[in-house]
């Protein structure tokens, strides 16, 4: 998206210009295209490759004309570089044309139907494609981020080709991130890690997801980036002259064996990968023997397995180190020979592949299309199976929408990252799961209903419990019946989060009635029972729900009876929603009013039912209205006062030491006192904290995780920042009483970063 605009001009045709009209920098592809471009040629749905590109680039730097980056460079350098991205890995015209227009839709007047007459319905649609996803972004909000990962996942399953168009997009953006601000840099390069490079990894493009990877990791953790890239640096010219001395070396024994057609290279790690390891196996730098590694391509698969007996004969193979992708390839399609062996005295991690695996490994999907007629996904075979995972996740988002969004995220990332045990169905066709996977996650991997009627598995042909963790290599069987059904048991042993998510799902829709009256009851026991009925059927309840992704009030009793949201959840978001509605009903008074204490009639506001007497957890406010000020947030074993409110407004809970009683006249006031009886009970009262720290990373998650270790719900978090100054955190928590208030603060001052700590009203 552009940084900077003038207004945008309207899409117009108009003959091509010649490459040195355009004043900007253009790869030498491109100039090529525009010079065999006939002199005069107009935009208009061009026929082939190279008329389509450079009627594509100049209908872009049409619209992009006047339209600024952040740094200052003229817009159109970047659709350039995306396109010669998507060129590099091997996309089709139609995805290189899209990567030029793939924010004209965004930031210009040009309509898609407009693309469409000048481009064709394909280019169009992976145009409007890209233009969907260009309004995602991945915040820290857990319902946001879901809601964005669902329709990045339905545009995939649209046109998979759409999010190579994205990941190009993105490469570039981070390449260029340096003119943003600092806040905006850490936004960028975070989702970059969490979702754009696992996303490009699970797609098979390893140069998108190692550059990826290396830029973030710059603007994530800069210290660590510069220690690692010097100390790659110190060592590199011994590690090049060890590398040198061993590549010549295979060089000559594989072309004694009549294998002079290989290609063996060196290579270096990329640095967040080297951290990464360092990180994950608790080693310095000088203890990795992996920073570097060689590459052996073949001419065909045979010669593949003819090298690794020469490696093996030339070097010392390091037991339990040799991975055979080819037979087993990885779900992305990667196929590849890994061994390591002892060279030299130290450890060398070697691939072996064809040049055709080579293509995979680098640019993944694109590969697989490179050579197919007209550069499109395939609908049918090996392709249709490759992204099996893709439909299988849009289905399920399909059959429960409202899914809890922590586990919907959590399955999302278990399908992005890594699976690490490979196991064969009964056909032989591999399937990739997370390590410690039972034949329940196995199941549900192949299909909802697998794991629903799943009754027992034979693996390597032997009955075994499903609870049994799979191995490597292993053959699995599922016995199914029609009669079997999920036990929530299965929660205690599943180890994939879309096995566990599958389990719940079938048990909330086959339990729903039940579900639906366990709710009730315990919101019941919670609010009490005078006036549950009406408060349960208000807009007010009916807006709760919404906010928890659910449909109506009958979900979100299912879900509370369930446990897919808590009690606690559903009272704090209730009081808000009626706090709300409270102050949107109250009257605005002119500022003679105000001065002359004139208080407007106003509509009954929403309260919470009274408590019966004896579990009012107030005593002295018997049969009447009354709420909790907002201005003190009164605990249990605090000394409090009610205030009774002019017209018919209840009756309003103070502190004693509360700045505002003392406004109040005496005849307004009423001796109120806590109930010793009902202060036993679990019921929890709203409090703010404000706390000045130190600003560093992480602070606020060592705040909340300390709650956390002492059952302190955390309701709401804020944090401000101001560049050279202390950060400042407001927390809403819920407590007891008033003693736990006093343990909590007492817990967060002795944290080492904690300068400042106080209590704040709540409204």
């Amino acid at each position: 998206m552009a940084e900077s605009s003038a207004p945008a001009p309207p899409a117009r045709r108009r003959p091509i210009r010649g490459p040195a009209d355009y004043g900007v920098p253009l790869p030498e592809w491109l100039r090529c295209c525009i010079e065999h471009v006939p002199p005069g040629a107009g935009t208009c749905c061009p026929t082939d490759t190279e008329a389509l590109l450079a009627a594509a680039f100049d209908f872009a730097y049409q619209l992009h004309e006047g339209q600024y980056r952040a740094s200052g460079e003229p817009y159109i350098i970047h659709p350039i570089a995306v396109a010669d991205l998507l060129r590099d890995i091997g996309a089709s015209a139609a995805v290189i044309a899209a990567g030029f227009l793939h924010d004209v839709v965004e930031d210009t007047q040009v309509t898609p139907q407009e693309i469409e007459e000048h481009f064709g319905a394909e280019v169009r649609a992976l145009v409007e494609g890209v233009t969907k996803l260009g309004g995602i972004h991945f915040t820290n909000k857990t319902e946001a981020q879901a809601e964005n990962l669902r329709r990045m996942f339905l545009a995939m399953a649209s046109d998979i080709r759409v999010v190579l168009v994205k990941l190009a997009d993105r490469l570039h953006n981070m390449r260029t991130l340096g003119a943003l601000k600092p806040e905006k840099q850490q936004r960028i390069a975070r989702e970059t890690r969490e979702i754009y490079a696992p996303l490009a990894n699970r797609l098979g493009i390893g140069r998108f997801k190692w550059e990826l990877e290396d830029l973030a990791f710059k603007i994530l953790e800069p210290e660590a980036f510069r220690d690692v890239q010097q100390q790659v640096a110190s060592k590199r010219s011994e590690r090049e002259e060890r590398l040198g001395v061993t590549v010549q070396l295979l060089r000559d024994r594989l072309a004694a064996v009549g294998l002079a057609n290989c290609e063996v290279s060196g290579r270096p790690k990329h640095l967040y990968g080297i951290w990464s390891k360092m990180q994950r196996q608790q080693k310095a730098f000088h203890e990795l023997y992996d920073v570097a590694a060689v590459r052996i391509l073949c001419p065909d698969l045979q010669s593949c397995y003819r090298a690794l007996a020469v490696v093996h004969d030339t070097f010392r193979p390091i037991p339990g180190r040799f991975k055979d992708y080819i037979g087993l390839p990885k779900p992305n399609g990667y196929q590849s020979l890994h061994t390591a062996v002892i060279g030299r005295h130290r450890p060398i991690e070697v691939q072996i592949r064809t040049t055709e695996m080579h293509q995979v490994a680098e640019y993944g999907i694109a590969a697989h299309w490179k050579y197919k007629e007209g550069g499109s996904p395939a609908t049918a075979g090996g392709d249709a199976e490759r992204f099996n995972w893709l439909r299988q996740m849009v289905d399920w988002q399909k059959d429960d929408g409202g899914e809890d969004s922590s586990d919907f995220l959590a399955s999302i990332k278990e399908d992005l990252f890594d699976e690490e045990v490979f196991v064969f169905t009964p056909q032989g066709d591999v399937v990739g799961l997370r390590k410690g996977s039972t034949a329940v996650d196995f199941a549900y991997r192949i299909h909802s209903e697998v794991g629903n009627h799943c009754q027992g598995v034979r693996i390597n042909d032997r009955l075994c419990p499903l609870a049994t963790p799979l191995q490597n290599g292993d053959f699995v069987q599922i016995i199914t019946t029609k009669a079997a059904h999920p036990s929530l048991d299965w929660l205690n042993f599943v180890a994939t989060p879309t096995a566990r998510n599958r389990i719940r799902q079938w048990y909330k829709r086959s339990h729903r009635d039940e579900n639906i009256q366990r709710g009730s009851q315990m919101l019941e026991r919670e609010l009490g029972r005078d006036g549950f009925d009406l408060l349960l059927n208000g807009e007010a309840m009916a807006k709760v729900a919404r906010r928890c992704n659910l449909v109506g009030i009958e979900d979100l009793l299912a879900a509370l009876g369930f446990g897919g949201v808590t009690v606690q959840q559903v009272v704090n978001r209730l009081r808000e929603e009626i706090r709300l509605a409270t102050a949107a009903a109250a009257p605005v008074l002119s500022n003679e009013e105000v001065a002359a204490g004139v208080v407007a009639a106003q509509p009954a506001a929403p309260t919470l039912p009274v408590h019966p007497h004896g579990s009012s957890p107030i005593l002295g406010v018997e049969g009447l209205e009354y709420r909790l000020g907002g201005c003190c947030s009164p605990l249990p074993g605090e000394s409090i006062v009610g205030s009774v409110a002019l017209g018919n407004h209840g009756i309003t809970i103070h502190r004693q030491d509360c700045g505002n009683v003392a406004q109040v006249p005496v005849e307004r006031r009423l001796p109120v006192r806590w109930n010793p009886q009902a202060e036993s009970q679990t019921r929890r009262y709203p409090v703010r904290l404000r706390i000045e720290v130190l600003d560093r990373v992480g602070v606020l998650k060592d705040i909340l995780t300390r709650l956390s270790d002492h059952r302190i719900n955390v309701s709401d978090a804020r944090v401000r920042t101001t560049p050279g100054k202390p950060a400042r955190i407001d927390l809403r928590v819920e407590l007891v009483s008033a003693a736990q208030l006093r343990t909590t603060m007492d817990q967060i001052r002795s944290m080492a970063d904690v300068l400042d700590l106080c209590r704040t009203g709540i409204g």
